[in-house]
C-alpha cells in the first residue's frame, strides 16, 4: 500500500528486454533505499513494482506484459522522469489516501491553465474509469494523490500547487501525454458489491479500442 505522497522524482536508467517482457532499471536520485530490501514494493509513477535488484544508484524491477499494456511504463524512454514512493509502513502518516499501486488504466492530459500560483490540470479518461471519479473525491495520477475539483463527462480537473509541480514528474508532462490513473478503491469495491459479476472490467482491449494504449 502507498499514500500517493511522492517521495522523490527518479529517472529511467535502462530498459532491458527479457524474453518478451521488460526489466526496468530506475535511478532513484534522492530517494534513500537504505531501508529497502529485495522483494519490497516501490511505486513507480503509480505502478507497484517489486525490487529484484538494489544498487548504489537505484533498483531494478521486472515489468510484466499486463503492466506494460495497462500503464505508461511501456512507452517510457531512458531518461524519463518517474514519481517514486516506497511502500507505506503502519507507523507512517497517511498524508494522501490509500493507494494500491494497481493502475486502472490510462488518462490523457487535455489542458493546463494557471490559477494564481497554482495550475489547473484537466484529464480525459475512458468512461469506464470516469464512472469512479467524483468531485472532491480522491484520484491517483502517476502515483500522486490528488483531490478532484470537478467532473464533466469523461473529463475531470485537479489543482496542483507549486510544490506538487516542482516535486513530482508533472513538471515534465505536456498536453497530450498519457498518465496512469488509479481510482479510489472504495468506489471499485462498492460497485462489485452492488453488481457482482456484472461489474465492468478495465481490460487492455477496451483501452486499446479507445486510444489509451
Amino acid at each position: 500500500m502507498f499514500t500517493g505522497i511522492i517521495q522523490a522524482v527518479g529517472r529511467i536508467a535502462r530498459l532491458e528486454p527479457r524474453s518478451g517482457d521488460l526489466r526496468l532499471h530506475v535511478d532513484t536520485q534522492t530517494l534513500d533505499l537504505a531501508d529497502v530490501a529485495l522483494g519490497d514494493s516501490i511505486a513507480v509513477s503509480g505502478v507497484c513494482l517489486t525490487a529484484i535488484e538494489l544498487t548504489a544508484r537505484g533498483f531494478a524491477a521486472d515489468v510484466s506484459n499486463e503492466t506494460l499494456a495497462l500503464t505508461t511504463l511501456g512507452a517510457r524512454k531512458v531518461g524519463d522522469a518517474v514519481n517514486l514512493e516506497k511502500a507505506l509502513r503502519l507507523a507512517d502518516r497517511l498524508g494522501g489516501h490509500l493507494v494500491s499501486g494497481h493502475v486502472d488504466g490510462l488518462g490523457k492530459v487535455v489542458a493546463v491553465t494557471r490559477d494564481a500560483r497554482s495550475q489547473r490540470w484537466q484529464f480525459e479518461v475512458p468512461q469506464r474509469i470516469a464512472r469512479y471519479i467524483a468531485a472532491k473525491g480522491s484520484v491517483c495520477i502517476d502515483g500522486t494523490s490528488l483531490t478532484v475539483n470537478e467532473v464533466a463527462g469523461n473529463r475531470f480537473g485537479v489543482n496542483l500547487i507549486p510544490h506538487t509541480v516542482d516535486h513530482t514528474s508533472f513538471h515534465a508532462r505536456r498536453i497530450g501525454d498519457a498518465v496512469n490513473i488509479e481510482v479510489d478503491q472504495i468506489a471499485r469495491y462498492v460497485e462489485r458489491l452492488l453488481h457482482g459479476d456484472d461489474a465492468p472490467t478495465l481490460d487492455a482491449s477496451f483501452l486499446q479500442r479507445h486510444g489509451y494504449t
